[in-house]
């Protein structure tokens, strides 16, 4: 059986920058109090021309270069989301159509900020399998369209941006595993209350922003520093390995105080933590390809080393992987 490994990767950010200052001026809070809460000092926005569509394409884009693959190579498209252009047609379909990977099959992903984590797991298995060759995975989004900037405890945290991986047949840069789960008890912990076909768009659901980003923040973070450690362990010793075999650990950028128990329950240094979200915020499924793409394009990952990545996110949703560098 091929092994399936990272071929190229991209992404995109917006260039307008929302810092903390300028929340200052939106809502009641400060630099220092979102700084010491969540490490965020600002995040990018999409401008009003920009769907998540685009973004994702440029992503690809430089990720295919990086590959040395035309969009033709492409077998299969995924965009993990939560915020796609439209309900349908998928994402992924207009990407396609604009970077021209006419031969792709697309769809989207739906597990909130996990999503980019199942993609993987799809990817792995289909190309190990031979049902495909090459597979173009995105996470994408623009979740300043959800957020409601009158809610001082969740506006601060999300951004907009894109990241891809080209996966496909490799001897190096290898998927090693993938552990994904979920808990659908905790769906109320963090949703998008309406939109759906539960509660479809009315002036009632307007008038009371149950079109935005709704979360328990708390329950989120008991959830993230109890599960992903958990998680992780559990797929460290499915590959045989400890903590102590993993060189970086690239996890969700969602706020620094998860990131840090995090890290620290599973025994790792600081100066093993990827971290970007000082300067992007959350960007939900656009978060762990961001941050993986910058490190490899810096050159942060060393030949042999083993990279850990690690999501989370509504549904209630986990995931975590291993590669090889």
């Amino acid at each position: 059986m091929q092994q399936a490994g990272i071929l190229g990767w991209g992404y995109c950010l917006p260039s307008k920058v929302l810092t903390n200052h300028d929340l200052e001026k939106m809502v009641e809070t400060s630099d220092e109090w979102i700084r010491t809460r969540t490490g965020i000092e600002e995040r990018r926005i999409a401008a009003a021309s920009e769907a998540t569509s685009d973004l994702a394409s440029v992503a690809a884009e430089m990720a295919l270069t990086r590959a040395g693959l035309a969009p033709t190579d492409i077998d299969l498209i995924i965009v993990a989301t939560v915020t796609p252009d439209m309900a349908f047609p998928a994402t992924a379909c207009l990407v396609q159509a604009n970077i021209g990977a006419t031969r792709a099959a697309a769809f989207d992903l739906s597990a909130a900020c996990s999503g980019f984590i199942y993609g993987l797991a799809l990817a792995k298995s289909m190309i190990e399998t031979g049902a495909i060759r090459h597979c173009l995975l995105i996470g994408a989004e623009t979740l300043s369209r959800i957020t409601d900037y009158e809610d001082r405890n969740t506006c601060v945290l999300f951004g907009d941006g894109a990241g891809a991986l080209v996966i496909g047949p490799s001897e190096k840069h290898l998927l090693l595993a993938i552990e994904v789960g979920a808990d659908g008890t905790g769906g109320q912990v963090l949703q998008q209350p309406a939109g759906g076909s539960r509660h479809p768009a009315t002036a009632e659901t307007v008038a009371a922003r149950q079109h935005f980003i709704r979360m328990d923040g708390q329950e989120v973070f008991k959830f993230a520093v109890s599960k992903v450690p958990e998680a992780t362990l559990s797929l460290l010793h499915r590959a045989g390995l400890t903590p102590a075999d993993i060189a970086w650990f690239v996890p969700h950028q969602a706020n620094k105080r998860i990131i840090d128990s995090v890290a620290k329950k599973l025994g790792l240094a600081a100066e093993q933590v990827v971290i970007n979200l000082q300067r992007y915020g959350n960007v939900s499924n656009g978060s762990i390809p961001i941050a993986f793409a910058e490190a490899a394009e810096s050159g942060t990952f060393l030949p042999g080393q083993r990279i850990l990545l690690a999501g989370f996110g509504g549904g209630l949703t986990w995931g975590t992987g291993l590669v090889q560098w």
